[in-house]
């Protein structure tokens, strides 16, 4: 009896050391656990930055567009306003229209003609 009592004390030994071991196994996973949801949340977290810091920027930039597209409209309105103030003088002058709505360009045309020095004449009105 006292052999299988030593036995079963050898065996309940063991026993302890596994547990024990397992035990350390299993607080050293849960650590790594809690380290890499910690890691996961923190990337998560800095991507939903990512993201507004690119929503904003892409909300300004098309901000940007609308106002650039109200300039030109404002524009091409103030053009079409000075052209009709300019037409109704030379159209009762009998001058032809000053511009044409739609530009061409003539396509052999690359470059400005080049005036010679002193050849040019300014005149003062």
């Amino acid at each position: 009896m006292k052999k299988e009592h030593e036995s079963t004390e050898v065996a309940l030994e063991a026993s302890h050391k596994t547990i024990a071991g397992l035990t350390e196994i299993g607080l050293c996973m849960s650590k790594k656990i809690e380290r890499m949801k910690a890691k996961k949340q923190e990337t998560r977290d800095s991507l939903q930055e990512c993201h507004h810091k690119w929503q904003a920027r892409i909300q300004a930039a098309e901000d940007t567009i609308q106002e650039q597209h109200l300039v030109v409209e404002a524009l091409v309105e103030e053009k079409a306003s000075l052209l009709q103030t300019i037409q109704g003088p030379q159209e009762d002058n009998g001058a032809p229209a000053p511009f044409d709505d739609e530009w061409e360009e003539d396509p052999e045309e690359e470059g400005l003609e080049e005036i010679p020095i002193g050849e040019g004449e300014i005149v003062d009105e």
